[in-house]
């Protein structure tokens, strides 16, 4: 096949993650895309339950029709305290993978200018004048890429920034006895032996019988399969479960870190979701942040002249935020211990709703020092002076 032959797109993205079909979706929305060709290309055919994803929200958004469930209450606790907690004027609600999946795949196949390929993409170059993008199958080339294929070895040999994992094992079960509150969310529980870690429970009841129990590590290293569901077991047992059927299984492994994966942008080639480091590296929650970057990134192509070439590099801003979650990973690098702890002096009296809207990057310097003066200071000085004269 010779130059001429190779199809042309103005936009490639590789891997069809939370953040191209995001990106793709509101494009379609924007209606100021249907007059370029677009290619999605992954192995994946995103046709099972692969997981699950949780976000908080004010106001209505473009998922609304695919949230399967929302709560206004959530319960924190560690060894000592217990604290239920009002969440308006936010919601935390639930979106499953599969409703997610199916609901941007049937608003693409709508779409002419889309093309969806099931390929596995094995190589990117940049030209000068376009992308190359070869799969196992066949050669495409483009104006601009966008990909989601996360490289981990970029964070993991590199010693200036931590690199931690938020890893889970979790059952959505069915249980005999009523044992769940189906209007309140167990958003941590750190009254599981934490074994020198950041552990905790995370639990999503969707009825008095029915809930996704999840058990969570913040920390370096991964565990066996079996350790995790032995903790689910012990959890369910505490909870007066004697006997329960698993209806579905799932397990993930998010990085947590603030590398800073926007080096790697180039001019034709923007990386997105947690390739771009699109994932919130204190909490690992990955639907908000994608949520709201995705919209930005969108802002971004739209303001462009379309007569001026693009250059993504320009897309990227590091703000504060990415400094406070930098000098909070490394204090749980350093001791991982300290997770609960910290967290613990976040709700133990502070108020949801500032927390929240300090997690989502939305407050000011004097609500950023209402959180952060919650914590304990010593690790965050320390933390700080650690990475100024590193």
């Amino acid at each position: 096949m010779n130059s001429s032959q190779i199809p042309h797109f103005d936009y490639i993205f590789t891997g069809t993650g939370l953040a191209s079909l995001m990106t793709v979706y509101k494009m379609i929305l924007s209606g100021k895309f249907s007059n370029k060709s677009i290619l999605l290309l992954d192995q994946d055919l995103k046709k099972i339950n692969d997981r699950t994803w949780c976000f908080w929200e004010k106001e209505e958004s473009v998922w609304n029709s695919i949230i399967s469930k929302k709560w206004d209450l959530a319960f924190f606790a560690n060894e000592n305290f217990r604290r239920d907690l009002d969440l308006k004027p936010y919601s935390y609600n639930k979106i499953k993978g599969l409703d997610f999946y199916d609901f941007v795949f049937d608003a693409i196949s709508k779409q002419s200018n889309i093309t969806f390929l099931n390929e596995k993409v094995t190589d990117i170059n940049e030209l000068e004048t376009h992308v190359f993008v070869g799969t196992e199958e066949n050669r495409y080339t483009c104006n601009y890429l966008f990909n989601s294929i996360y490289t981990k070895a970029f964070a993991e040999r590199q010693n200036r920034y931590p690199v931690l994992q938020q890893h889970f094992v979790g059952w959505f079960v069915k249980t005999q006895e009523e044992v769940f509150n189906p209007e309140e969310v167990t958003f941590m529980d750190f009254s599981v032996e934490q074994k020198g870690n950041t552990r905790f429970m995370y639990v999503l009841p969707t009825s008095k019988t029915e809930a996704l129990v999840e058990y969570t590590l913040f920390s370096e290293k991964l565990l066996l399969k079996e350790e995790y569901e032995n903790e689910i077991k012990i959890y369910l047992k505490n909870l007066g479960i004697e006997q329960c059927e698993i209806l579905e299984k799932e397990q993930g492994n998010i990085p947590m870190t603030c590398y800073p994966f926007w080096k790697k942008n180039t001019k034709r080639v923007l990386n997105i979701g947690t390739a771009g480091g699109w994932t919130k590296a204190s909490t690992g929650y990955t639907f908000k942040n994608s949520d709201k970057k995705s919209s930005k990134l969108i802002e971004f192509l739209e303001e462009k002249n379309a007569s001026t070439p693009l250059s993504m590099t320009s897309f990227y801003n590091k703000s504060r935020f990415w400094f406070y979650d930098l000098l909070l990973l490394d204090i749980l690098y350093k001791n991982n211990e300290l997770g609960s702890s910290i967290f613990s002096s976040l709700f133990k009296k502070g108020n949801p709703e500032l927390i929240f809207k300090f997690l989502d990057e939305e407050t000011n310097l004097f609500e950023d020092l209402q959180v952060i003066l919650k914590c304990p200071k010593v690790p965050f000085i320390k933390a700080f002076f650690r990475f100024v004269f590193k």
